[in-house]
């Protein structure tokens, strides 16, 4: 697999630390499939999480598409600049909630997407941004039934 790479490095000081924040493009030449992934090291999110969230939301949106193979585990740990154990339980955590499947000395692949597994991620999603909405709303002293009004407005409905 041919696979070039441009890292980008940005760097914003914070509090005295230098917070840095990696944004890796990696380009397959044999497809011209993109995926980028950008890591930080500040995160209270563990690196493997942040790699497999941003696989995930590009299988998801169709970025990324049945089939695509992915960079092997040591090329996209030598392109990040982190550990192999690191992208090696990202891609795990990948297979065993059905987003990819790995081949012995193939590599991994983007696997097909049951459509009730998509669905499923996207309520998970939807959960937990729905509850920090009800945490702020709480916070600011806001009613269930003006949050109900908001959703229904946000969601489409009058």
């Amino acid at each position: 697999m041919i696979v070039t790479e441009k890292i980008y490095f940005f760097e914003k000081t914070l509090d005295k630390r230098v917070h840095i924040v990696y944004s890796v493009y990696i380009e397959y030449i044999h497809s011209g499939d993109h995926m980028d992934i950008i890591i930080s090291n500040s995160s209270n999110e563990p690196i493997y999480e942040q790699i497999t969230a941003q696989i995930k939301e590009q299988i998801m949106s169709g970025q990324l598409s049945p089939g695509d193979a992915l960079p092997s585990m040591r090329a996209l740990a030598q392109a990040l600049r982190i550990s192999v154990i690191t992208t090696k339980r990202a891609y795990e955590e990948l297979e065993r909630d059905g987003f990819i499947e790995s081949f012995t000395g193939k590599g991994s692949f983007v696997k097909a997407q049951n459509r009730e597994l998509l669905r499923e991620e996207y309520l998970k999603q939807a959960e937990t941004l729905l509850s920090q909405a009800c945490e702020k709303a709480k916070l600011g002293g806001v009613e269930l039934s003006e949050l109900h009004e908001l959703l229904d407005i946000l969601f489409g409905g009058e």
